[in-house]
């Protein structure tokens, strides 16, 4: 479905097409800060909602998990790259923590939907955390313990947990995408209900504008 939306947009940037994602390092400066990359579908939905959350210092839109270098958002479109579409938080642990970011998480995406969201279907679109570190990973798996004991969804979770790799910054006009494009018909009917649902459940933990 995203694809639809974005030909449009490629039709008036054709020099972006091409462009090849760059390798990012996990590199957060200042003690306090922290990074962790999560899929939960398309990344233009998940990077809306968390440029919103307090504490949340950046947000990058990229790839993880997969084989191919330096992949292009069309490459990964394909689903045989192995790459998920994801975002790359750094958040300031004095501010927020990690188990807010993953109640953000898991309130704003399906994680019961094996390599799907909605009307976005493949394995670039699965739900996964990429931790990088032990303590990200516990919380992890014990956040989605209790929510599979309290049944919160009718069926159980199928949300990857993957120690994070290579992670590959998508071509600039996936970032900010939602601040950028606001009128686009993707943007009204798929992100605005999510940044809606985020800012019913946590109005107090979002950032004062």
């Amino acid at each position: 479905m995203k694809k639809l939306f974005i030909l449009g947009l490629l039709a008036l940037s054709v020099s972006a097409c091409g462009q090849k994602s760059k390798e990012l390092k996990i590199s957060p400066k200042g003690a306090n800060l922290e990074t962790i990359t999560l899929g939960g579908g398309c990344y233009w939905c998940v990077e809306a909602v968390y440029e919103q959350l307090n504490g949340v210092q950046s947000v990058v839109s990229g790839f993880s998990g997969g084989q191919k270098a330096n992949p292009t958002y069309d490459e990964v479109c394909t689903g045989r790259t192995g790459h998920a579409e994801v975002i790359q938080i750094t958040y300031d642990k004095t501010v927020t923590n990690i188990n807010e970011i993953f109640k953000v998480f898991f309130t704003v995406h399906d994680p019961t939907t094996l390599n799907r969201q909605g009307g976005d279907v493949g394995t670039q679109y699965r739900s996964v955390i990429f931790y990088n570190s032990p303590s990200q990973k516990k919380a992890a798996e014990s956040v989605i313990a209790e929510l599979n004991a309290a049944k919160v969804y009718p069926d159980p979770i199928v949300t990857e947990i993957a120690l994070i790799g290579k992670f590959y910054v998508a071509e600039d006009y996936h970032q900010d995408y939602y601040k950028n494009n606001k009128s686009q018909p993707y943007c009204k009917m798929v992100i605005q209900p999510k940044l809606d649902k985020f800012e019913k459940v946590f109005k107090d933990k979002m950032k004062k504008s």
